[in-house]
């Protein structure tokens, strides 16, 4: 039997993103407008209940896959037998090929932390423990080629364009998105990007991690686990993020909008081959000392 035939066979239970609704402008008037979906998914491991996760419901079989590996509560994809979404009961069914759940699951449930993460994120204690045994390898960045970056991943976010109050998430090449996902939290929008990678047996150690949240400790996390050596991002980041980032060597782009960016960690990986002329630092000026010296 070969690796793909025991991969989770898995539902497509996508749901749309957006509705349609109205409400009144500053003017008074009434105009058409698009909320995004907010729905309870909850998810169950061999009929046990883990955690419920507020969701658009995009991708909630890759999602849930992504959740279980960046949470190390299953090891091992070809351990799941199936993953079976269910919206008339809002929930989502993980079947393992030995019927046993998940491995000293009350341990765990005690050591869990809610994070600050849009949508509420909840991490376990022993993920924290299993970070330091991640190895990433720097990799070099062109500041051109992030500029080009930074084009391509601000127009995929068609939900929010639409509808604003969501997050979005890319795995990335040096210039390319290949994946791209939205969900009411970017926690979630990254699992849902690391269960597909997952699924799809696609390595993280050359690409680049792009999300249009804050850069907290929980998304540092969740990419080193996904093997990804460089965090992209429009917004901020938080200190315990960096913290993280500095401990296990991970680069750290933010502010990220247009042609301008904050390397807060990782500079020394930065090719910066677009610096205009009239920015480049001139060389140090010898003092009247040095040149009567000589």
């Amino acid at each position: 039997m070969n690796q793909h035939s025991l991969l989770p066979t898995l539902t497509n239970c996508g749901l749309d993103p957006a509705h349609a609704t109205q409400a009144v402008n500053e003017f008074g008037e009434t105009v058409d407008v698009h909320v995004p979906s907010e729905v309870p998914l909850t998810l169950r491991v061999d009929g046990m209940e883990v955690v419920t996760l507020m969701t658009l419901g995009t991708c909630p079989e890759a999602l849930t896959l992504g959740y279980i590996r960046n949470q190390k509560l299953i090891d091992d994809i070809h351990s799941i037998e199936s993953v079976t979404v269910n919206w008339d009961q809002e929930a989502v069914d993980v079947v393992t090929r030995d019927r046993v759940g998940i491995s000293d699951w009350q341990e765990k449930m005690k050591r869990r932390i809610i994070t600050s993460g849009c949508g509420q994120g909840t991490i376990f204690s022993c993920t924290l423990d299993k970070l330091y045994e991640v190895q990433l390898t720097p990799v070099t960045l062109r500041q051109s080629a992030l500029y080009e970056l930074i084009r391509t991943v601000s127009r995929l976010n068609d939900v929010y364009r639409v509808s604003g109050a969501v997050h979005g998430c890319g795995l990335c090449t040096d210039t390319e998105s290949l994946m791209h996902i939205e969900d009411v939290g970017r926690h979630n929008a990254a699992d849902a990007i690391a269960g597909r990678m997952w699924l799809e047996g696609i390595e993280g150690a050359d690409k680049i991690f792009y999300t249009t949240g804050r850069l907290t400790s929980e998304i540092v996390m969740k990419t080193a686990f996904m093997g990804i050596p460089v965090l992209l991002s429009r917004s901020g980041v938080t200190a315990m993020g960096l913290e993280l980032a500095r401990e296990i060597g991970m680069t750290m782009v933010a502010r990220a909008k247009g042609r301008h960016f904050l390397v807060y960690n990782g500079a020394e990986h930065v090719d910066f081959d677009a610096i205009p002329p009239d920015r480049l630092t001139p060389p140090p000026t010898k003092g009247m000392n040095d040149l009567a010296s000589h």
